[in-house]
């Protein structure tokens, strides 16, 4: 999928990882053409798919895009939902929305990452021998 050139995918990856370095939780991001469901849903059972509910401390979080439909959700699992401030996932897809209106999408999504790190941070700082659980990568789906 050539949705994001190398460049723009190593720019995601490098988010990704400098989110994750103050805090124990995971972050992915999924990209998939189409969403022929409720978005919510798609996001869900890729959630599962990745095992981001596999982390020791419940607190995976997911930032799923489908970009020919103009979809996106936020994930997070039971041990980050319980913390972060209740409207936080809406506010974010608020600020990324902005700049996805724009056509920045790399940009939203490395403001969404940055902002899910601030709070997974807050609530799950990282541990001294933390190891990467899961990778940094961009998961590209087609559509199954």
């Amino acid at each position: 999928m050539s949705l994001f050139s190398d460049e723009e995918q190593q720019q995601v990856q490098k988010a990704i990882e400098n989110a994750e370095r103050h805090t124990s939780g995971e972050i992915r991001v999924c990209v998939e053409k189409t969403c022929n469901e409720d978005v919510l849903a798609r996001a869900a059972k890729y959630f599962h798919k990745l095992d981001m509910h596999q982390t020791r401390h419940r607190n995976g979080v997911l930032i799923y895009l489908a970009t020919v439909d103009r979809k996106f959700a936020i994930i997070g699992d039971k041990g980050i939902d319980a913390v972060v401030p209740p409207n936080f996932w809406d506010s974010t897809k608020e600020l990324m929305l902005q700049h996805f209106k724009q056509g920045a999408l790399v940009e939203g999504l490395t403001l969404g990452l940055c902002l899910a790190g601030e709070q997974m941070a807050k609530y799950f700082p990282g541990e001294e021998s933390k190891t990467n659980e899961l990778s940094d990568d961009i998961a590209f789906m087609d559509g199954e």
